[in-house]
């Protein structure tokens, strides 16, 4: 099923709708959405290595504007839907001990999420429910999402053909890994905090 979904993805990277398909979950994936946009870019950038750069440069911009709503969500939701869902699921007590971490370690904080392969869109409701200074936001953000995103796009970009070629041939094995990081950074922020 994986398999068909890369080449489907793939096949599709080209296409003209996959910038806004990118864009889209670059910005969900800050706010809300549990997929993150490397699903979108790798494939994309393997198949026009030339645009990785511009691919990298609209899903910082639209990672950072879904950190702005993520933040909206934290600071106006967080009281009505934030605080009873985290009851509903015991996670209040860990979620206050990070968010008072947020606010003290905020930059650093910010940009560790924005970077690693854990769910960023914890940090930025987070963020706004502390109310972290929207500047910190939005400068780790760029730093932290652009860092990621432009590390993946200069890699592909140099190494396109031999990468999709390590694709194909270790698919399943990189799938596991892939999966592996998609639920250990869950598990990170569900019990590291």
């Amino acid at each position: 099923m994986l398999r068909r979904l890369y080449d489907w993805t793939l096949a599709r990277a080209a296409g003209p709708g996959a910038e806004k398909w990118l864009m889209g979950i670059s910005f969900a994936d800050s706010s809300f959405f549990p997929i993150p946009p490397d699903v979108m870019q790798i494939p994309m950038s393997i198949a026009r290595p030339e645009k990785s750069l511009r691919y990298a440069a609209l899903s910082t911009l639209a990672s950072v504007a879904g950190a702005l709503l993520g933040y909206a969500i934290g600071a106006l939701l967080y009281k009505t839907i934030g605080v009873p869902l985290l009851q509903f699921y015991g996670y209040e007590d860990k979620f206050v001990s990070f968010a008072a971490s947020i606010k003290a370690h905020g930059f650093l904080w910010m940009l560790a999420f924005a970077f690693l392969p854990i769910p960023y869109k914890v940090a930025t409701i987070a963020a706004g429910s502390v109310s972290l200074g929207l500047p910190v936001l939005i400068a780790a953000s760029l730093l932290g999402r652009g860092g990621r995103f432009f590390l993946v796009a200069l890699i592909l970009r140099r190494y396109g053909a031999a990468a999709q070629m390590i694709i194909d041939r270790y698919f399943h094995q990189l799938a596991l890994v892939a999966t592996g990081l998609f639920v250990g950074g869950f598990a990170v922020v569900k019990y590291a905090f």
